[in-house]
């Protein structure tokens, strides 16, 4: 499990767009569940109101993203890494992985927000294996599965959006 105290890295468009949306979670999102429930709950019978019920579900969903943006963001190291061809969070890397030709992310999903781009955990089995490694290098790793696989860093540059 990932060090819960650990820096996130993010670009200061991700902070934005993140801090945001825990702004308008925190204040309009709260507000308008609870009227939802408030609403559902008129309806009568708790037991069996549907409406009810997927309102609380619904809260459920919103205090837990509340939760998991305030430790993202307050662990968030906003910025870009230097570009110097190393990897670390916030890097894309271009890699030959088991000699097929890979371009990804290495840190946090909320960094890429709409891109296509795959994304690695720092703390992932590959991510783990290339953080510190430089273009050029090869590195072997053992996947989940329990197979050696080989890594050829092609490209480490800085990500940006």
């Amino acid at each position: 499990m990932a060090d819960a105290t650990a820096e996130t890295w993010l670009t200061q468009e991700a902070f934005d767009r993140l801090t945001s949306e825990l702004e308008h979670l925190s204040g309009e999102g709260r507000i308008e569940i609870a009227r939802k429930i408030e609403l559902a709950r008129e309806e009568g019978d708790l037991k069996e109101n549907g409406g009810y019920h997927a309102a609380k579900e619904e809260q459920g969903k919103i205090e837990a993203r509340i939760r998991q943006l305030t430790a993202l963001l307050r662990t968030a190291k906003v910025g870009n890494p230097p570009d110097d061809g190393v990897v670390e969070p916030g890097m894309v890397v271009t890699a030959k992985i088991a000699g097929e030709k890979s371009e990804f992310l290495v840190g946090n999903r909320e960094i890429a927000g709409d891109s296509d781009l795959d994304v690695y955990s720092e703390q992932s089995p590959l991510g783990v294996a290339i953080i510190g490694h430089k273009q050029g290098d090869s590195v072997v790793y053992t996947a989940p599965n329990g197979k050696e696989i080989t890594v050829e860093l092609l490209k480490v540059k800085t990500y940006s959006f």
